[in-house]
């Protein structure tokens, strides 16, 4: 994206003395037109800030986690800037894209579709790791330090940008990460449709794949509810507890009793991310 291409602002909302807005713009990546949200805190108004990416899970969208996570007041006292995506391309009238909420419509897990009829807009990691981060660079005040989290399928999303980019964020973190997408039934849908059967492609999206081949050393920070529904079958955060004591790969592993995967978790804890993720972000 260029400084002569459209860039259509949809709502702004004034937070902790800060600014929540929300953007429309033409996707090169994706071939469709996308909304992303931005939190600006007030130090942004009279300098260049670091900023956070923030991916969401299924069935989200760009304004789940700034209306229900209450990141606004330390991100505004911290000086960090929050960016989140949506969670797929909308709007394609792909066969198949919103008959269920574990695949299509709100449900991009982060990958370069390489199948038919999926490959031509579901590219969602060019989206995220090089098309936005342009945009952004382009359009707000932020300094170029970068720091990226997320939570279920975000939380994958945020691993594995991580790990397949060394060096690029200062710090990752997760709520109940996806860590093994390649073993659990909602990768398996996905990665299946989107990427075909040569499982050799799925490794380059599944975290532990990525630390078992030594991707990188990027030290990983989550946490998981231990009544979280879906802990068994599809995040298996155990997996990767497993990988990286095996492969000596730094991991902060937290349970957390009796919470759940709902945004009352991610509430919770928030706060501690955005400290965790400031204080490297400020490190010169």
């Amino acid at each position: 994206m260029t400084m002569t291409e459209h860039l259509e602002l949809v709502s702004a909302n004034k937070s902790f003395g800060g600014w929540h807005k929300r953007y429309r713009h033409r996707s090169r990546a994706l071939d469709c037109e996308m909304t992303f949200a931005i939190y600006l805190p007030p130090q942004a108004e009279v300098g260049r800030v670091p900023l956070l990416w923030w991916l969401s899970g299924l069935t989200c969208t760009d304004e789940n986690f700034m209306q229900k996570a209450g990141a606004h007041r330390v991100a505004a006292e911290l000086g960090v800037a929050i960016l989140c995506p949506d969670t797929s391309p909308r709007g394609t009238d792909l066969p198949g894209e919103d008959d269920s909420y574990d695949f299509g419509s709100g449900a991009g897990f982060y990958v370069n579709a390489t199948r038919e009829p999926w490959k031509k807009h579901y590219r969602m990691y060019d989206y995220v790791a090089e098309e936005l981060p342009s945009v952004v660079r382009q359009h707000f005040p932020v300094n170029g330090r970068e720091s990226i989290s997320g939570h279920s399928m975000g939380g994958h999303g945020a691993l594995i940008l991580a790990l397949r980019r060394p060096g690029h964020y200062r710090s990752v973190s997760a709520f109940a990460p996806v860590v093994n997408p390649s073993e659990c039934p909602w990768g398996q849908k996905a990665f299946s449709a989107y990427l075909g059967e040569d499982r050799g492609l799925w490794t380059q999206y599944d975290a532990c794949e990525l630390v078992a081949r030594g991707a990188s050393s990027q030290p990983l920070f989550i946490d998981q509810g231990d009544a979280d529904d879906f802990l068994e079958e599809q995040l298996c955060p155990d997996r990767l507890e497993t990988v990286c004591a095996e492969h000596d790969h730094p991991l902060t592993l937290r349970r957390h009793p009796g919470y759940d995967h709902s945004y009352f978790f991610i509430a919770t804890f928030i706060e501690e991310h955005l400290r965790y993720h400031a204080e490297r972000l400020n490190k010169r």
